[in-house]
């Protein structure tokens, strides 16, 4: 059982200002000495990571169609541990999901799998008495849903709010607060530059989560709101663990740890789970039940900066519990490795938006290289693998992969259910993944001579090439957590077994 009081902010659609709310909640009851936690429905790392910049705490995404419906109420109740109050941050409108699939992955099923009450916020600028046959058709159309009240955006006057309150009070939804237009104002970095204002802890960033949580403290009932949280009941389930268990994955070894075929070069059997092992043993003959030896960490290095790393909270976790040593490389400061890495990790947060600091840092890109041209394993996903290549928009980079990257107007964006098209330190030939794809730039070649993945109605995507596996699709390692496994296994072999 899981007690933890929370709360799902969601809307009707887009654009009535949740985001700016949820950041400014998790500040204010922050600011009142509260453990706060911040999570996202959806894929969406950069919103998270600005709710883990007001909440004090890594933001962590919860997305159905990334780690399948069953993991949410468990990443939950493990992200949410300790903490007085927990958010959740809702996407698009309240009903509405991407895929065609509701019922299992809207944000209001996501509330029903956590049994949490929703506030609804309602940009109400042009809007009187309808607000209560909205609001009413929100909270009956579903009745698992457990509508707790709504907060007011972009309230005109003190008569437009009375009206708006009196409407509500008819229809029996408490309302928690109201604020007038600009009070919430656009006071966050520019989106382009994704999460490096949180991962760099950059002032302007701070500053305006904290101008965000007054706005709220003078303009929500906080108390009314954590009283309504604290009444979402316990949650029934166990808390995710990143740690091995007794029962593995489909065709995974019992510890997680995996055999010969995850050192770059190697093969494992056809079709086999991402993880799979064909004698339950690690390249150094580790036994099951250890997933290293007695002593032996290796040194994984995890692209991010003083805020944290550009991949989701978990991958660190789960290569700290696969027996990895998780240091901090930050691709636009750091002019070299952690000292003794042997391995490398460049998540789908780093933003296409600083190609010219990426490329300054030449000495770093240096480092990747050779470290890449010896065979150590190097897992580069979403703009990661930009970083790898030759040039983007003319500008030299690590010069890893033999492609080209070029920006472009508009983004390629959406889940894919992929394929891996060989064996990889990710994953053997056949197995399946979903992940998510959200780029501007295009790489020429798409895919080397080994490419990573394949799905239907496109043309095969990324690069394998001795220990590197680099694509633009990011999946969420919660669901596949075997590629820790085969990561840290593979930085277990010798240098000279894998140049």
């Amino acid at each position: 059982m899981t007690v933890v009081p929370r709360v799902v902010l969601s809307a009707p659609s887009s654009g009535h200002g949740t985001g700016a709310l949820s950041l400014g909640l998790l500040a204010a009851l922050a600011d009142r000495g509260l453990d706060v936690a911040g999570f996202k429905i959806g894929p969406d790392q950069v919103d998270a990571a600005y709710l883990g910049l007001a909440a004090g705490r890594p933001g962590r995404v919860l997305d159905p169609r990334l780690v399948g419906p069953e993991r949410i109420a468990p990443l939950f109740a493990h992200g949410a541990a300790g903490a007085g109050f927990a958010l959740v941050q809702g996407t698009m409108g309240l009903y509405d999901s991407i895929s065609g699939h509701p019922e299992t992955e809207s944000t209001a099923a996501v509330a029903t799998a956590l049994r949490s009450p929703v506030v609804l916020v309602v940009d109400v600028a042009a809007m009187g008495q309808s607000v209560a046959a909205l609001v009413h058709g929100f909270r009956a159309y579903d009745e698992q849903l457990w509508l707790g009240g709504v907060i007011l955006n972009r309230v005109a006057s003190p008569r437009h709010e009375a009206m708006l309150r009196e409407a509500l009070d008819d229809v029996g939804v408490p309302v928690y607060g109201a604020l007038r237009r600009h009070e919430l104002p656009p006071v966050l970095p520019a989106r382009r530059h994704g999460m490096v204002p949180v991962v760099q802890r950059d002032p302007e960033a701070e500053r305006a989560v904290r101008r965000l949580g007054e706005a709220v403290t003078a303009t929500v009932d906080l108390d009314r709101l954590l009283a309504l949280a604290g009444s979402a009941p316990e949650l029934p389930v166990t808390p995710w663990s990143p740690q091995p268990t007794g029962a593995a994955p489909a065709g995974v070894a019992p510890n997680g740890a995996v055999p010969n075929g995850v050192a770059p070069g190697g093969t494992a059997p056809a079709g086999a789970a991402p993880g799979a092992a064909a004698n339950g043993t690690a390249p150094d003959g580790t036994p099951p039940g250890q997933a290293v030896p007695a002593g032996e960490r290796p040194v994984v290095a995890l692209a991010g900066g003083p805020g944290g790393s550009y991949s989701h909270p978990e991958t660190a976790e789960l290569l700290r519990a696969a027996g990895a040593e998780v240091v901090i490389v930050d691709p636009l400061r750091d002019e070299a490795l952690p000292a003794g890495t042997r391995a490398l990790v460049v998540g789908g947060g780093l933003p296409e938006a600083y190609a010219e600091r990426l490329s300054a840092n030449r000495r770093l890109c240096i480092a990747v290289a050779e470290l890449a041209r010896t065979g150590r394993p190097v897992i580069a996903e979403g703009a990661g693998l930009l970083w790898l290549a030759r040039e983007l928009d003319g500008l030299p980079m690590c010069g890893v992969l033999d492609a080209v990257g070029a920006s472009r107007d508009g983004l390629v964006i959406g889940y894919r259910a992929a394929t891996a098209r060989t064996d990889s330190v990710v994953a053997p030939a056949g197995a399946t993944v979903v992940g998510h794809k959200q780029h501007a730039a295009v790489l020429t070649p798409r895919a080397g001579e080994r490419a990573a993945w394949s799905w239907e109605g496109g043309a095969p995507e990324g690069f394998v090439w001795r220990g590197v596996h680099a694509s633009q699709l990011v999946p969420h390692w919660a669901a596949y957590p075997e590629i820790a496994a085969r990561l840290v296994a593979a930085a277990l072999v010798p240098a000279e077994a894998t140049a």
